[in-house]
């Protein structure tokens, strides 16, 4: 049960089907009470009709045996006088409420008062007049004994000799009573199926809508049991949310399974890089172990300094690729410019001051690592400016050599990358200095890009936002 409940189609089902039944029984009630308020609004008017019709004979004279008002087919009629004593009354009225009295037979005329010339002359109705408004009141009523709810309506009439009296007249409620028992039952009825139906329905749809979430989560599941990246899971023709969830999957799939693949590159490179510094150095050790005459010092040390400087490469890496927090220090790029040309050969600076925020140690390895490279290729001279462009700080290192094909512009930023196959691994890096680079420049909200320098070589430059 916990599980049924806890699936997403069961909420929505469960969620629709109350929204449904309040809704239900919102408009179910209103029906009911606007149903009910017309109808005892109808019977009020037949009351009122009946009560003003026999007012009407009053205010003419007419006696009250002589009243047409009083067989009782209409419903109950009561004629009180000023002092509420019931002076004319339905035939066969056995019992009645809801009315100024509950008397049932009419009563002799009473003699009249001493004051009775003075409240005529008080009365707030001319003689033969019958009052506008109409009071109504809800009660019950016996007649030949069958008891019925009724709605009466009294009107005064003032009289000529008769004083003010007043006219009660009842419709009967059971028409009303009828009506709202016959609506209440269809909706006792009617409502549970329709809620069924909307269950029912909810759950097909949810079901049909819910479906490529089906396929997408059983393709997932699949995918991390067999650890196979390159699949991919089905993206539903339609262009909603899971369509685009569908999407999105993919592409996260894309982008770790592009991920996973560089990673085993680098590590394939890595040890493919390793092994040669520590296969050579290994091999001197050996030699000079049996002969110590033959021992290469300075090859020793030569492949010692590189080992350690691909080593410090690759932790580089691993530090950046995990995410390495970046300082919030303030870094004048010119001066820093000045710092890694003193004692470089052929390096010339020309250097506005620029401040940028971040690391001072991965920015500095960043120039460091593009003059290493200008200079691997440059003839005699390389170039180094740092200016402000806009928002942005720029620096440019150019060199007067053969310049990057524009095919490898790209391509050269990738780890273990080497153009030039033919040269020497002495003579070359490992092919991590520019991947190195453009990690921190990315990382630091930058672009370092390749293209050709004024005098036809290779020109880095890399833009950083200002501090």
């Amino acid at each position: 049960m916990r599980r049924l409940f806890g699936s997403v189609r069961a909420q929505a089902t469960l969620g629709a089907t109350l929204v449904v039944a309040v809704a239900l029984v919102a408009a179910g009630a209103a029906v009911l009470l606007s149903l009910r308020s017309n109808l005892i609004g109808e019977a009020g008017t037949q009351a009122e009709q009946s009560a003003r019709a026999v007012a009407s004979e009053l205010a003419a004279g007419t006696p009250y045996d002589k009243l047409s008002g009083l067989d009782g087919d209409d419903g109950p009629v009561q004629v009180l006088d000023e002092r509420k004593r019931l002076v004319a009354a339905s035939e066969d009225l056995q019992e009645i409420s809801g009315t100024d009295s509950d008397q049932v037979k009419p009563q002799p005329p009473a003699a009249p008062r001493a004051d009775d010339d003075d409240d005529h002359e008080e009365a707030a109705l001319e003689p033969g007049e019958i009052a506008g408004e109409s009071v109504f009141s809800n009660g019950s009523a016996t007649i030949d004994g069958e008891a019925e709810d009724y709605r009466f309506a009294a009107v005064e009439v003032e009289t000529q000799d008769r004083g003010t009296l007043k006219v009660y007249a009842g419709s009967p409620l059971a028409a009303e009573h009828g009506a709202v028992r016959t609506a209440l039952t269809v909706m006792l009825i009617g409502f549970p199926l329709l809620l069924g139906v909307v269950a029912g329905v909810t759950w097909l749809v949810t079901r049909r809508a819910l479906r490529p979430v089906e396929g997408i989560r059983s393709e997932m599941a699949a995918i991390t049991h067999s650890e196979d990246l390159a699949r991919r899971v089905p993206e539903p023709d339609t262009h909603d949310e899971i369509a685009r969830l569908a999407s999105t999957t993919n592409e996260t799939l894309a982008a770790l399974e592009t991920s996973v693949e560089r990673q085993r590159r680098f590590v394939a490179d890595a040890s493919h890089e390793l092994r040669s510094p520590i296969a050579s150095l290994r091999t001197q050790l050996e030699v000079a172990a049996a002969h110590p005459e033959l021992l290469d010092l300075d090859g020793a040390v030569e492949d010692t300094v590189r080992l350690q400087r691909l080593a410090a490469d690759l932790l580089l890496l691993a530090r950046l690729d995990a995410g390495e927090r970046l300082g919030d220090a303030r870094v004048d790029l010119a001066a820093m410019a000045w710092e890694e040309a003193e004692g470089r050969t052929g390096v010339t600076v020309d250097a506005e001051p620029v401040e940028v925020a971040g690391s001072r140690g991965q920015l500095g390895r960043v120039l460091a690592n593009l003059l290493d490279n200008a200079q691997r290729h440059a003839r005699s001279a390389v170039t180094v400016s740092v200016r402000r462009e806009s928002d942005r700080a720029v620096v440019g290192v150019a060199d007067d050599g053969d310049g990057v094909p524009e095919t490898d512009r790209e391509r050269i930023f990738e780890r273990f990358v080497r153009l030039d196959a033919a040269r020497s691994r002495d003579d070359g890096g490992a092919g991590l200095g520019l991947a190195i680079a453009r990690d921190v420049a990315v990382r630091h909200g930058g672009t370092l890009t390749a293209g050709q320098g004024p005098a036809g070589g290779a020109l880095f430059e890399l833009r950083l936002p200002l501090a």
